[in-house]
């Protein structure tokens, strides 16, 4: 039986031990302990800790399958911009896509399931390691530079996992209180979320007080006051506090930690290039850590083509095409705009480089390929189907078998359009609120930010924010940001099947989605799991899911 809140012990063998920086991703079991005994020390505190690293909320970010995505990936496809070339089998892809998961309630209910589990998993060991510092603080057991250091960690897992629990499913429930006995049934009622939110709120401003100030490679990967910080921009972001979330990323843009990838050159060498290749740039705030030989990114490089690739890789035995953009979306790019361009963001054709003989293409658009599109002129459009050249490993694909590059998670990208933004927002178009847009459209559009700061200036306040949405667009496909942002404005983003980077904004509920279907008040959120109903009477149902 699973409970709500999962006992530490429960996963025990999965915990990982902090070390050197080499030796993060170590896995250290610890199943001989009891519960009882596993707070005792700095070392079982720590342990337990890291394990928060690599559960919960930071994998459905970056945790895919062969055939399926990651949960946030598999989110954007409520907009119907974004396919899996699976979904026949993969149907969570296909309902979300359609828009028909109030009917398939019973059949989401595993894709839900793993959210909820693994976020209160992550969040129930939190709650032990905060309950247990202040005891061992006052025994002696830790200095207060560790206990600031754990607590600090502790409470930023804890919100980040809320953070992921609020926005999935609305009112949830909320609990500070560790769960040991792993018999112990939890049947907590849902939270309002503007109580869980507080909490959020509280933890994170806590975190980034404990926290070091350093960025996250700087600091062994391990989550730092930056990464608190821009957690706390998103939330606030998130639930429309404006100028609150104007100051927290003004902060961590004073920082002067963080800069933007830069062209080297428009090719290999490109800004674009460069986060899908490297890890720990200036730009990445927080990333999930993978590396060669104890975590890999599982089937990451196969993402970035159709199946028909299986002919010219031989380190992997399936290839599939589980997340994309849809043609209509491409559309949202304007003439020029590099991130668009062949083996920046995606690709189109694709040639080994150490055998000539062995390449790939990307799929034309046939009806037969992908069902669900009404009233769109795809052929019209001027695109094929693309890979997804940002998954891309050329070590991986070509000779080890093994992705290794990590997941961004925040870029210091989004902490500059989320300044911009919030800036208008809450008063009006500036100037400083301009060059943080023109920052980030600079190196796509190959034009200066002074020049695009004066032109940013001239923008009305509605025009400048629509900009910074669709800006966000452009710039975040991979990071999965599309279906928060709709939530958050309220609005959807139509984009023209005729005009390159012409999109309007029209109001979100009543909307029709880029594969056809009306969007609902319904589909703002996603259903309590039917089998978590089951084990919890005290759960109520969101509004036009299944209750049983």
């Amino acid at each position: 039986m699973r409970n709500i809140f999962i006992p530490t012990m429960a996963i025990a063998s999965g915990l990982f031990l902090l070390a050197s920086c080499s030796g993060f991703l170590d896995e250290n079991p610890k199943s001989t302990l009891t519960s009882k005994a596993y707070y005792k020390t700095e070392a079982q505190l720590t342990g337990n800790v890291t394990y928060l690293y690599r559960t919960g909320a930071p994998t459905q970010f970056a945790s895919t399958g062969a055939y399926e995505p990651s949960f946030m990936a598999g989110n954007s496809m409520l907009t119907g911009y974004f396919t899996n070339s699976y979904e026949g089998q993969e149907l969570s892809n296909r309902y979300s896509r359609l828009l028909t998961r109030q009917e398939q309630t019973q059949t989401i209910s595993g894709t839900v399931d793993g959210v909820w589990d693994g976020c209160y998993r992550a969040i129930n060991v939190a709650n032990g390691a905060l309950k247990s510092v202040p005891i061992l603080l006052e025994e002696g057991t830790l200095t207060q530079a560790s206990a600031d250091f754990i607590e600090g960690q502790a409470l930023f897992f804890r919100a980040f996992n809320y953070m992921m629990l609020v926005k999935t499913f609305g009112d949830v429930p909320l609990s500070e209180e560790f769960i040991m006995d792993f018999n112990q049934e939890s049947e907590l009622p849902r939270t309002s979320a503007a109580t869980v939110y507080a909490l959020i709120e509280s933890d994170l401003r806590t975190a980034a007080s404990k926290l070091p100030d350093a960025t996250y490679a700087g600091n062994g990967h391990r989550v730092t006051k930056w990464i608190a910080e821009m957690a706390l921009t998103d939330v606030l972001f998130y639930q429309g506090k404006y100028a609150d979330a104007a100051t927290e990323a003004k902060k961590i843009i004073g920082s002067n930690k963080f800069s933007l990838a830069v062209n080297t050159d428009e090719g290999a060498n490109s800004a674009y290039n460069q986060l899908r290749a490297k890890d720990d740039l200036p730009e990445s705030i927080y990333a999930y850590e993978y590396n060669s030989s104890l975590s890999t990114n599982g089937y990451t490089p196969c993402h970035a083509f159709s199946g028909s690739a299986t002919s010219v890789f031989s380190t992997w035995v399936i290839f599939e095409r589980v997340f994309g953009p849809t043609n209509r979306y491409l559309n949202v790019y304007e003439e020029g705009d590099l991130r668009v361009e062949p083996n920046q963001f995606f690709h189109w054709t694709y040639t080994r480089p150490d055998d000539a003989t062995k390449s790939w293409s990307a799929p034309e658009f046939t009806t037969g390929y992908m069902d669900g599109f009404v009233n769109i002129d795809f052929d019209n459009m001027g695109y094929q189907y693309p890979g997804c050249w940002y998954y891309y490993d050329e070590e991986g694909l070509l000779s080890t078998g093994r992705g290794t590059k990590d997941w961004n998670i925040y870029r210091y990208a989004e902490t500059l359009l989320d300044a911009a933004e919030a800036i208008v927002q809450s008063s009006s178009v500036t100037a400083e609120a301009a060059g943080y847009l023109a920052q980030v459209q600079s190196r796509a559009y190959g034009q200066t930010v002074a020049a695009l700061t004066t032109e940013n200036q001239a923008l009305t306040k509605e025009q400048f924010i629509q900009a910074c949405w669709t800006e966000r667009l452009r710039e975040f496909p991979f990071e999965y940001k599309i279906w928060d942002d709709c939530v958050r404005t309220g609005k959807f983003p139509n984009i023209s099947t005729t005009t390159r980077g012409q999109v309007t904004y029209e109001t979100l509920v009543g909307a029709t989605n880029a594969s056809g279907a009306q969007i609902k008040a319904s589909d703002l959120l996603w259903p309590i799991s039917l089998n978590e109903m089951q084990r919890n009477p005290n759960l109520t149902q969101n509004e036009g899911y299944q209750t049983r």
